[in-house]
């Protein structure tokens, strides 16, 4: 019988980015799934904080070398490598000068947050996918971490939910910090749609008065993970009405809750699209 694949797409991860509670498990939750017999890839952005020299860094070139288009215009995606000895682990790392090349994740020196916060997203979740096309990689789970991996979920389940290489993959998302509305101006939807989704298909990510990330991929994945304790009180609503999986476990036994709730999806009936 094959290894069940499980895709890790991450924001931040130790020890690339800065200690935190989506690096940590990040880090953590990989290792402990490969050596519990499942078979993963990682992918995050590369962002301009990581010292390439010092984590040996190198290009994939046969990965390298699409296009990500990002309201109209086109942003060369390259892919690299590093691997954690340690861990017998690699990590793939998506990267554009225009987007990752500051030497800062998603403020600025003066803690405003960059004005093309939604375009970075945007290139790197579309970006995602078709890196693993490329790999031409099945993936039965598709584990996404912090906000910037938020459009993942809608993309698999719209436009992407015919192509072969998802259809069997199910869809978590953790959920780690409160903040759940961001300013990025009334053409977030033009930005963030792709083959010609709809503004209904958007349309759980807005509320109104802002972006709800979120909101909108609870809504579009099979299953939740309540990353950290505090979160927002109209997230905790949300949750707690939803009749989708939902994990919550902390502490020790956090990494056997995972193994044990992806063992779980796996065992579901999977939906014909």
């Amino acid at each position: 019988m094959s290894k069940k694949k499980v895709l890790i797409v991450t924001q931040e991860m130790l020890p690339y980015t800065e200690q935190s509670l989506i690096a940590e498990i990040a880090r953590k939750l990989p290792q402990y799934i490969q050596e519990n017999g499942m078979e993963i890839r990682v992918l995050m952005p590369r962002f301009g904080v990581i010292n390439e020299r010092r984590h040996r860094l190198h290009e994939v070139v046969r990965l390298s070398g699409m296009n990500i288009i990002v309201d109209d215009d086109d942003y060369p995606l390259i892919i690299k490598v590093a691997s954690l000895p340690e861990a017998r682990m690699q990590v793939y790392f998506l990267d554009n000068d225009d987007f990752f090349k500051r030497k800062a994740v998603f403020q600025d020196e003066d803690g405003q947050s960059y004005e093309d916060n939604a375009d970075r997203m945007v290139f790197f979740c579309k970006g995602v996918i078709e890196t693993v096309k490329k790999f031409g990689w099945p993936p039965d789970i598709v584990h996404c971490h912090g906000w910037m991996t938020s459009l993942i979920p809608l993309y698999l389940k719209t436009a992407y939910k015919t192509e072969p290489l998802f259809q069997r993959a199910k869809v978590v998302y953790s959920l780690y910090d409160g903040t759940t509305t961001y300013d990025f101006g009334e053409n977030f939807a033009a930005k963030a749609s792709i083959n010609n989704l709809t503004p209904e298909d958007l349309g759980h990510y807005q509320n109104g008065s802002g972006v709800v990330l979120h909101h909108g991929a609870i809504a579009y994945a099979d299953a939740l993970v309540v990353g950290e304790e505090k979160l927002a009180e109209n997230l905790q609503e949300i949750l707690a009405k939803t009749d989708k999986p939902v994990l919550s476990a902390k502490g020790e036994e956090q990494m056997p809750a995972f193994l044990e709730f992806y063992n779980s999806l796996l065992e579901e009936e999977v939906p014909k699209h």
